[in-house]
């Protein structure tokens, strides 16, 4: 007979008359200790703030230790950070921020009207596959964004090497409706019906395969709606389940924490965080972010994304940013961009003959800048990899 340890993650079905509120609550129900963190900055209502510049340049062990810290702030501490000023003109907020109000009014003058996870069709102004739609617009301001040296740590910290970035652009006009509180995808995408069919591994799994992130773009005070966030949240196993029960939505109402953000500031949560946009309750204020879902290589990304498309864009901006000598940003901006993960494949045309795998986008293209490839010759060989990746 095996024994059991009493610690053993449980492996059966999840249902929705074992979410209890009481539990939640007694499992939630805690303070976030400055001392836990060491790397943080402060902490306001349970949230945890970084200092954004000496985050992004850190080095070495000292950059390992703060994934670490990040990973376990995401996994067991409140789920959420925040790191103020994360991007500025280094990294082309002010003119991204106008290159996404001319995606908006392009697509009022063609008569676009976005649908909405969570909200009406049309009571938000979105932008669907904003990475891509970028770098088709301005390679030169997509490199400046995504070299950003915050957002690859974090990325990193939480889904390891080979992430894949997608982006969402949001801007929720005055008068917008509160949402619902929600976890995110993936299972938190799904009726409450659909996702007991997944067992409770499943369920544990899933948050590690996404990191939510969110840049704002203007000044968000709290009459204007920034998000509201319930610390600590995504601990409790069931919670995919208890959502949308009438009793959690009630305690998320009378217990979220709802922060104001400056333009640039950059929030990241574990997936499972309960959380919800606030009313925009101002006159004036068009809310807008850029909501970052950032995949596992081994998850599926929401987006689908034409990034052998986005590699040929920013391939001249790539190669003036390795000659200015910054290998890091150049890094950052690969992994934001590329496929880093080589599969899957057509092994009949892609086969392992000298490795494990054949080599990922996100190779190629850093051996084209490293071996100064010219842009038609760069072109030949992502012809010829997306070649072997098709069926």
């Amino acid at each position: 007979m095996t024994l059991r340890s009493a610690v053993t993650p449980r492996a059966n079905r999840i249902t929705a008359t074992e979410c209890n509120v009481d539990d939640f609550v007694a499992l939630i129900d805690r303070v976030t200790d400055l001392t836990d963190y060491p790397h943080a900055a402060s902490t306001e209502r349970g949230v945890l703030f970084y200092d954004s510049a000496a985050v992004g340049a850190a080095t070495g062990a000292e950059r390992e230790a703060i994934a670490d810290e990040l990973a376990d702030a995401l996994l067991n501490g409140p789920g959420i950070v925040v790191f103020p000023g994360a991007f500025d003109d280094r990294h082309a907020l002010t003119e991204t921020t106008a290159l996404f109000g001319q995606i908006i009014a392009d697509q009022h003058a063609a008569g676009v009207s976005n649908g909405d996870h969570f909200a009406k069709p049309g009571a938000n102004d979105r932008v669907w596959n904003a990475l891509q739609k970028f770098a088709e617009r301005d390679p030169e301001l997509f490199t400046r964004y995504y070299a950003n040296e915050v957002l690859a740590l974090i990325c990193e910290a939480w889904l390891g090497s080979w992430y894949q970035v997608t982006s969402a652009v949001n801007v929720v006009n005055p008068g917008g409706e509160a949402q619902n509180p929600h976890r995110d995808y993936h299972l938190g995408f799904m009726s409450t019906d659909t996702a007991a069919q997944f067992r409770a591994h499943v369920h544990r799994l899933s948050p590690a395969l996404t990191l939510q992130g969110a840049v704002a773009h203007v000044d968000m005070p709290i009459e204007s709606g920034p998000t509201m966030y319930l610390p600590y949240s995504q601990l409790y196993e069931a919670g995919y389940l208890a959502f949308n029960l009438p009793e959690f939505r009630t305690y998320f109402a009378e217990n979220y924490v709802q922060l104001p953000l400056s333009a640039g500031d950059a929030v990241f949560f574990n997936p499972a965080l309960f959380h919800a946009a606030g009313h925009n309750t101002s006159s004036d204020i068009k809310r807008m972010a850029n909501l970052l879902q950032v995949s596992s290589a081994f998850g599926r990304a929401m987006d689908a994304v034409d990034r052998s498309a986005i590699t040929r864009w920013i391939y001249p901006s790539l190669r003036k940013l390795a000659a200015e000598g910054d290998r890091d940003a150049l890094a950052n901006v690969i992994a934001a961009s590329a496929e880093g993960y080589p599969f899957p494949s057509n092994l009949d045309l892609d086969q392992p003959i000298t490795g494990l795998t054949g080599e990922s986008q996100a190779q190629l293209l850093t051996r084209a800048i490293a071996d100064d490839f010219t842009p038609e010759r760069f072109d030949r060989e992502l012809s010829a990899l997306d070649a072997r990746h098709i069926p």
